[in-house]
């Protein structure tokens, strides 16, 4: 079971990695955000070696997306 843990812990590090780059290039706070949990979700998984922060970082990822934090898709705008 700590191996599972520890493939989320580091798929939850690499997306915040990515989230991280991100937030370089559009310098939205709601990515940074989104890092940020994720982060520390898996910091707290590895170190406690449990299932429940991979959890707790994920409902909480979706209820800052659900708030609007998430940047979305570009809207094209040139009329068509």
């Amino acid at each position: 079971m700590q191996i599972i843990v520890y493939i989320f812990a580091a798929s939850f590090f690499f997306m915040a990695v990515a989230l991280m780059f991100t937030y370089q290039r559009t310098r939205h706070y709601g990515v940074l955000l989104l890092g940020i949990t994720y982060a520390a979700s898996a910091g707290l998984a590895i170190v406690l070696t449990h299932w429940w922060p991979l959890v707790a970082g994920f409902v909480l990822v979706w209820i800052l997306r659900l708030l609007g934090l998430d940047p979305g898709g570009r809207e094209r705008d040139t009329p068509q």
